[in-house]
C-alpha cells in the first residue's frame, strides 16, 4: 500500500498482522511438524523366562555358568527370538524436536566446516612457520615491493569506480556482481601483502625488537600446531575406532577421560572439555578458510581485525548453528564417558531414534563426511599448503 504526502511518495510501514504472521509462522510450523512427525521409534524386546528356585548357594556360578540352570550357559535375554523385538514409539517434546531439526542443520555446515576445520587448523599453523620471512628485506626491496603495491592499489581502485559508475547506471546484472565479489578478493589479498611486506620490514625505533616479536610468534604458531596436529590425528582416529567401525574396538578418548578421573576428580572432565572447545575451534578454523576458498557459496570473508559487522554477524549464526551440532557430536563421540547425563539422552537416544532423520546417524552420514574433508584437506596442504602465493598480475574486470 502506498500513500502520497506532497510530492513524493512514501511506503506506509508493514502493518500488525503481517509483522505477527511473520513472527509466528515459523513457530506454528515447527509446532505442527512436531505435532505429525515428531515421534520416537524404540526399538525394544520382550523377554522373558521360566520361575526357579533361589539358590542356597553360589559356588556354582562363574563366567563360564552364570545362570541357574545348570543345562544352559546363556540365559534367556540371549536365547529370545527375533520375534520378540518391537518397536515402542513415544511423543517426542517441542524443546527436543526444536533441537533435533536445529541439529540437522548445524550438522551439514559441522561436517563441512568442522571436516575441514580438524586438519586446517594445525596445518595453517606449521604451514605458516614454514612460510614465515627468513630476514629482513632492504630497504630497497622494501621500496620497490611497496610501489608494486601502491600500483596494484590504484589499479583496484579505478576498478571499484568504474563499479560504482555501472551501479548508478543501474546495470547491476551477473557480470557486475563478479566483477565486485573479485574485487573485493583482491582487496583482501592486497591486504595480507601489505601485511606480509610491515613483517618483513619492520620501521620505527625497536624494529629489531618488533622483529624479534614476528619470529617468537612464528615459533608460538609451530608449537601450538605440533599440539593441535596430535590432538586431531587423536579426534580422527577416535571417530575411526569408536564411531564407523562396528563393534567399536575400543573406547579409545572415554578410557583415557575414565583413568584421567581416577588420578583426579576433574582431569577427565577437563580433558573431555578441551577435546570438545578444540572441535569448535576447528569448526571456526574451517568456516575462516572456506570463507575465500567456496566456489558454489558465497560465505562472508572473516579475517583478524578486518571483519566487517554484517559478515561477523553472519559467521557468529553459522557457528552457533554449528555449535548445536558439536555439542551432539561430542554426546556421540564421547558416548561412554558421558553416559547418564541430559546431554547423552537428548542427543543420544532421542535424536538418533526420532522419525524421519535418524538414518543419518544411524549410517554415520555426517562422520563418513567429517573424515573425508578432513582427509581431503589434508592432501590439499600435501600439495599446496607450503608454497607462498605467488603474487597476481594486472587487475583487470570481466567484460
Amino acid at each position: 500500500m502506498v500513500r502520497r504526502e506532497g510530492v513524493g511518495e512514501v511506503q506506509s510501514p508493514p502493518s500488525k498482522l503481517s509483522f505477527l504472521f511473520s513472527s509466528f509462522f515459523p513457530f506454528f510450523l515447527l509446532l505442527l511438524l512436531e505435532r505429525l512427525v515428531g515421534k520416537v521409534d524404540f526399538t525394544v524386546r520382550h523377554l522373558s523366562s521360566s520361575v526357579e528356585s533361589f539358590p542356597s548357594s553360589w559356588s556354582g556360578f562363574s563366567s563360564g555358568q552364570p545362570c541357574i540352570s545348570p543345562s544352559t550357559r546363556q540365559c534367556s535375554a540371549y536365547t529370545a527370538s527375533a520375534s520378540s523385538e518391537t518397536t515402542w514409539t513415544m511423543r517426542a517434546t517441542f524443546p527436543e524436536y526444536v533441537v533435533a531439526l536445529a541439529t540437522i542443520v548445524g550438522s551439514v555446515l559441522f561436517s563441512i566446516f568442522g571436516g575441514v576445520g580438524i586438519a586446517c587448523l594445525p596445518l595453517g599453523l606449521i604451514f605458516s612457520f614454514i612460510r614465515r620471512p627468513k630476514a629482513v628485506i632492504t630497504r630497497s626491496q622494501y621500496i620497490k615491493e611497496a610501489t608494486e603495491l601502491g600500483k596494484k592499489a590504484r589499479e583496484l581502485k579505478k576498478a571499484a569506480e568504474a563499479l560504482h559508475q555501472e551501479e548508478r547506471s543501474g546495470n547491476k546484472g551477473r557480470k557486475w556482481r563478479k566483477n565486485v565479489k573479485a574485487v573485493q578478493k583482491e582487496l583482501l589479498l592486497l591486504e595480507d601483502d601489505m601485511n606480509a611486506l610491515e613483517e618483513m620490514y619492520p620501521q620505527g625505533e625497536q624494529a629489531e625488537t618488533t622483529w624479534a616479536f614476528t619470529i617468537l610468534g612464528y615459533i608460538g604458531k609451530l608449537i601450538l600446531g605440533i599440539i593441535g596436529l596430535v590432538v586431531s590425528v587423536a579426534w580422527v582416529a577416535h571417530i575411526v575406532i569408536y564411531l564407523l567401525i562396528d563393534p567399536p574396538l575400543s573406547p579409545f578418548l572415554n578410557e583415557v577421560f575414565v583413568k584421567l578421573d581416577s588420578v583426579w576428580g576433574l582431569l577427565g572432565t577437563a580433558a573431555f572439555a578441551f577435546f570438545c572447545l578444540y572441535l569448535l575451534l576447528a569448526v571456526i578454523a574451517g568456516e575462516t578458510m572456506l570463507g575465500l576458498k567456496l566456489v558454489f557459496i558465497t560465505i562472508h570473508p572473516m579475517k583478524w581485525g578486518g571483519t566487517l559487522m554484517n559478515s561477523f554477524l553472519f559467521n557468529v549464526g553459522l557457528i552457533l548453528l554449528s555449535s548445536i551440532s558439536v555439542i551432539q557430536f561430542c554426546a556421540t563421540a564421547f558416548a561412554y564417558y558421558a553416559q547418564a547425563t541430559a546431554a547423552q539422552e537428548i542427543f543420544g537416544h532421542t535424536l538418533q531414534s526420532l522419525r524421519g532423520i535418524k538414518y543419518l546417524y544411524k549410517y554415520n552420514v555426517f562422520q563418513y563426511a567429517f573424515v573425508g574433508l578432513s582427509l581431503i584437506t589434508l592432501v590439499y596442504y600435501a600439495l599446496f599448503g607450503w608454497r607462498k602465493r605467488k603474487p597476481t598480475g594486472r587487475f583487470q574486470l570481466s567484460n
